[in-house]
């Protein structure tokens, strides 16, 4: 297949990497979009092979030119509409980072397009693939607690990956949704997958706790500045982000700036930022299960715990992971670890030994490529990891719905939601759709 990607940042060289390596013999990228000619200019340097470069604001003309079966959509969150619809339009397949889109509004125009022309729509929500947590599902759907009846999920952003969203593109909720659609999406379509279920309705509560110019000010930095760079306090500052400290981060931002003014290393304590850090949300399934869910971006640990409570026993799982350094220092000898606890009623606790995996995101993102560009050697999908455009809807409902009720104080229904929006293609939540949980 011949593929075209928009969207150079950091993101997008998965699958850059992936067709220009270990699947260039099944599958061509023929082109690369994007709106800064420096990282434009820079990925198709690293592809290692000639791929034609196109602005992005040319996108309908790239695919016209290069003829592409498919693009993948890795992309500002906020954009994702605009590239998925004109890609189906034209007759492409689409692979789109989560979130599939941060607004109600650009959800209809994508399930519109998707009925109208039938194009197909894939989602890549890789924390499916982890062996991990597809283990956990695989347990959950063979009744070995019985029914599910609550879950309890925390995920844990540290100060180094948490802080990260408070300083780029993601701060303004007109960008990204805010965490609970763009970084919540992953844990959502989890819950949603695990229980092979839908949600019905959603409370939430909502409040940035701690990237506020008076934990500035608590940390004794009196001079705060707009960005890293210029900024007074940067020397004393554990949140400073010196981008030529990085030779990823340089070349890919601190290079790029000039071209169209985006600065990758604004204050995380700007009062400006217009996303919430601290989220506690309760939801409620279709199945008749419950889930409180809390995430939060300033954890003195990165990872998630999830705890499945159910009429035969309760099933929990912990995975600590490690990141990627966006600034800041993390604890000498930190590893990445998992463990997973399986107590049935009547007897002890006894710990399940869990499949190995490699590579990012908990094994993931190997097992996910081979799904994507591969799908012959990885064989049959026997646990409904691939998700489509309703997967990536579901997904997001329940975050739309949880800012809804953040910002409210009063549960919001998500069938209103549907109802309301005309979300073509999303039926009944109590009957699941085939492919998309």
């Amino acid at each position: 297949m011949r593929y075209a990607i928009v969207g150079c940042g950091s993101r997008h060289r998965m699958f850059r990497d992936a067709l220009c390596g270990p699947y260039a013999d099944r599958h061509q990228l023929v082109a690369l979009c994007d709106s800064n000619p420096r990282r434009l200019a820079l990925s198709a340097a690293e592809a290692g092979r000639p791929v034609a470069t196109h602005d992005a604001a040319d996108f309908k003309a790239m695919i016209a030119a290069e003829q592409p079966d498919s693009i993948i959509v890795a992309t500002p969150d906020h954009t994702h509409a605009d590239y998925i619809v004109t890609a189906l339009e034209a007759g492409c397949e689409v692979i789109c980072e989560k979130p599939l889109a941060t607004h109600p509004d650009q959800l209809a125009r994508i399930l519109d397009a998707q009925a109208r022309t039938g194009g197909r729509i894939t989602v890549t929500f890789n924390y499916r693939y982890s062996p991990a947590r597809t283990q956990l599902r695989e347990i959950i759907a063979a009744g070995t607690i019985g029914e599910v009846t609550a879950v309890d999920f925390r995920w844990h952003l540290d100060r180094i990956h948490g802080a990260d969203y408070f300083r780029r593109w993601h701060r303004q909720k007109a960008n990204s949704g805010g965490l609970l659609v763009h970084k919540a999406s992953h844990h959502f379509d989890l819950l949603n997958w695990w229980l092979d279920s839908r949600p019905e309705q959603v409370t939430a509560s909502a409040r940035r706790a701690f990237y506020t110019p008076q934990t500035a000010a608590d940390l004794g930095l009196a001079h705060p500045g707009p960005r890293c760079a210029t900024c007074l306090d940067g020397a004393q500052c554990d949140f400073a982000l010196v981008l030529d400290d990085d030779d990823n981060l340089r070349r890919l931002y601190r290079e790029a700036e000039q071209a169209d003014g985006y600065h990758r290393n604004l204050c995380v304590f700007d009062p400006a930022i217009g996303i919430e850090d601290t989220f506690q949300a309760h939801i409620r399934f279709a199945s008749g299960a419950s889930a409180n869910y809390t995430l939060y971006a300033y954890a003195p640990w990165e990872g998630l715990e999830v705890s499945f409570i159910g009429t035969r026993g309760e099933l929990t799982h912990r995975h600590t992971e490690v990141h990627g350094i966006f600034g800041g220092k993390r604890p000498p000898g930190e590893h990445e670890s998992m463990a997973t606890t399986l107590h049935l009623a009547g007897e002890a606790p006894r710990a399940v030994e869990i499949p190995e995996g490699s590579g990012d995101h908990g094994g993931a993102d190997p097992v996910m490529l081979e799904d994507l560009f591969a799908p012959d050697r990885a064989g049959p999908d026997r646990h409904n990891r691939a998700s489509d455009q309703r997967a990536g809807a579901w997904s997001i409902l329940t975050g739309i719905a949880a800012d809804r009720a953040a910002q409210s104080g009063v549960a919001t229904d998500i069938g209103a939601l549907i109802r309301d929006n005309a979300l073509v293609g999303l039926t009944d939540p109590s009957r699941p759709e085939a492919g998309a949980a």
